[in-house]
């Protein structure tokens, strides 16, 4: 077969699996695929099964599910049925056959269910209004919005108004409706059922000051300055996700005492979201099984159920794993590769993975990043990869491509997102993928070396290894791209150097001030990021604003943003926008209606399509 380079039509016949789940037997994986519908414009998701011991070797996948919108699978204790999520309620499906049984009809839905261990009753944390059950919703879209505290919204969900995330119960009796057990001006988060069938949660107040008091049996007890992320279970007690609550730390398993079950293990537990890959910790046997980022790549660890050293069974310096599901020995999950945006895997604690499905696009070669390392001036290593069509000889355009967190970090792995990456390389353009300080996966002194010190203490990691490119013959000239955090660097490097000829700015943060009063997260991000707030130490803050030198910047930009973006609101495109406009510097500004800081992950399609294909269009443009 003669295989092509990635085209853009790519994205809709790109199938991406997600979220597996073993059978409580261990013969039968349940997962949710992925895929864009061109014409809906819509992302779409179906459950899907495959046999253990079929798969690529012995057998194909089937689709279990016709729902457009199927997500969360859940296997009962017996196997015997699933418990799914549909548009935001629960349904469950017998999976010897028999129609879906809507099981929750909410105003406003519901989360991923949690078995009993008895198989009884299942729990779900859900949006409650503290205004009661009973209010129309749409009306009180046009009421007033009364604010008392600062997490009055939310990206992703606007203003929350009243609205607090809490805990229910549903018993599978006949008749039985789910029951509301906690209630409260506060958010219950990373629920479990203990071993003996107790709730355990946390209780999070989101306002000015974020603390967490685990909630387990009769019992409740503080973290003290700790976040609790996520409650688990261990056959020596309970296993609490936490990170430090005066600082952008990293994730840490530790005991009910607080001691800490990896003491010495430098590295990130990443239990999974969007954008950030992972899975939450499960038992094996005497071990717990975890995932951590080593190098810009989540892997899985596993470590005594005591605690101890960890030791990394699953991940190759190439690959990205998440969704990790685990009984007794086996494990499944999905991995990512340079060549495959994901597949799901079997293996056990100490065997060789299996893969199970086979979702790459076998007809299109996508060019594989070669890792890459940079010592700058101060004596800091940093990591990255460039893609670059092996058959050049000659200097050319080089792309600079930012990521967001700053605490998140460029893999290697075909993401299925940055299509723009593959269609540049096509083009005759190189790509440079950095993981500046503050990335993910070095260590708690590289993830917390620009606390303080946004743009300050990373920028010559990016303009350094550039300059190296251009010096050793691969690169000619330079543009600058970057989304969240990375728009930020973007306005931040163009404003301080003239290396870039053009720049494309993402979701991004120009105005340190008004970020801090207007994001859903702006008061976390100034007391613990900026380290410096407004009112309190303006000039701090001023050190690192892009906005106080935008009279540097002489670079064509493009801006790109989200309409809903609650997280960089759009006032931070448009404080840039019109600052070059005004100054004659070319520039766009580009608003996608509707779409909040993630709709890069999971966004209408052709809002996706639209800004790869604009980015694209602009540095070709404007670097010659």
């Amino acid at each position: 077969m003669t295989r092509r380079r990635l085209e853009w039509t790519d994205q809709y016949r790109l199938r991406v699996p997600a979220d597996p789940r073993l059978s409580p037997d261990g013969r039968t994986v349940v997962y949710v695929l992925h895929h864009d519908d061109e014409d809906a414009d819509e992302v779409r998701s179906a459950l899907w099964l495959v046999d253990v011991e079929g798969g690529v070797e012995g057998g194909q996948p089937w689709q279990l599910t016709l729902g457009d919108d199927d997500s969360a699978p859940r296997w009962s204790p017996d196997g015997g049925s699933v418990v799914f999520l549909r548009k935001q309620q629960l349904w469950q499906l017998p999976v010897g056959g028999g129609e879906a049984r809507q099981l929750t009809s909410r105003q406003l839905g519901a989360g991923p269910a949690l078995w009993h261990p008895d198989g009884k009753k299942l729990a779900f944390c859900a949006p409650v209004d503290l205004g009661g059950e009973d209010v129309d919703q749409e009306k009180r879209c046009t009421e007033p919005v009364v604010v008392d505290r600062i997490d009055y919204k939310a990206d992703g969900s606007g203003l929350v108004r009243q609205l607090r995330n809490h805990l229910f119960v549903l018993e599978f009796v006949e008749g039985a409706t789910p029951q509301q057990v906690t209630s409260g001006d506060f958010h219950v988060s990373g629920p479990s059922w203990s071993p003996d069938g107790e709730l355990t949660y946390a209780v999070t107040d989101g306002d000015v000051v974020p603390s967490s008091t685990v909630h387990v049996e009769e019992r409740a007890f503080s973290t003290g300055d700790q976040l609790v992320v996520g409650t688990h279970w261990s056959p020596d007690g309970l296993v609490l996700a936490v990170t430090d609550g005066k600082g952008a730390g990293h994730v840490r398993l530790v005991r009910e005492s607080l001691s800490e079950l990896t003491p010495g293990f430098d590295r990130n537990v990443m239990s999974g979201g969007p954008g950030y890959p992972g899975a939450a910790p499960q038992v094996s046997g005497s071990s717990l099984i975890f995932t951590a980022r080593d190098g810009g790549c989540t892997h899985v660890y596993a470590v005594p159920v005591s605690g101890g050293t960890p030791r990394k069974i699953i991940g190759a310096p190439d690959t990205v794993v998440s969704g990790v599901s685990v009984v007794d020995s086996q494990l499944c999950y999905v991995e990512s590769s340079p060549s495959c945006a994901g597949d799901v895997f079997v293996t056990t604690v100490d065997g060789a993975p299996r893969r199970l499905t086979d979702y790459a696009l076998p007809e299109v070669e996508l060019v594989e990043p070669t890792p890459m390392s940079f010592t700058v001036s101060d004596g800091t290593q940093v990591h990255g990869w460039l893609l670059r069509d092996p058959s050049l000889t000659a200097p050319g355009p080089l792309l600079l491509d930012i990521h967001g967190g700053p605490h998140n970090a460029w893999s290697p792995v075909f993401d299925g997102k940055h299509f723009y990456h593959q269609v540049l390389v096509a083009k005759g353009w190189s790509v440079l993928l950095l993981n500046p300080r503050a990335s993910d996966g070095y260590g708690a002194e590289f993830f917390t070396a620009a606390l303080g010190g946004w743009g300050v203490a990373d920028q010559r990691d990016f303009v350094e290894p550039v300059r190296s490119l251009m010096s050793s013959g691969i690169a000619s000239s330079a543009a600058v791209c970057g989304y969240s955090y990375g728009g930020f660097a973007t306005c931040w490097l163009t404003s301080h150097t003239d290396l870039f000829a053009a720049a494309v700015a993402g979701g991004c943060v120009a105005d340190l001030t008004s970020m801090y009063g207007t994001s859903d997260a702006g008061h976390f991000l100034g007391s613990r990021e900026f380290r410096a707030l407004p009112h309190a130490d303006p000039e701090a803050l001023a050190a690192q604003d892009p906005i106080r030198s935008v009279h540097h910047v002489q670079a064509p930009t493009l801006l790109l943003h989200g309409e809903n973006d609650d997280r960089c609101p759009i006032g931070q495109a448009e404080q840039w926008f019109t600052a070059l406009r005004v100054r004659g510097v070319p520039t766009r500004l580009v608003r996608y209606p509707g779409a909040s800081h993630l709709f890069l992950l999971n966004g209408r399609p052709s809002h996706r399509m639209d800004y790869s294909r604009r980015l694209v269009d602009w540095v070709e443009e404007h670097v010659k």
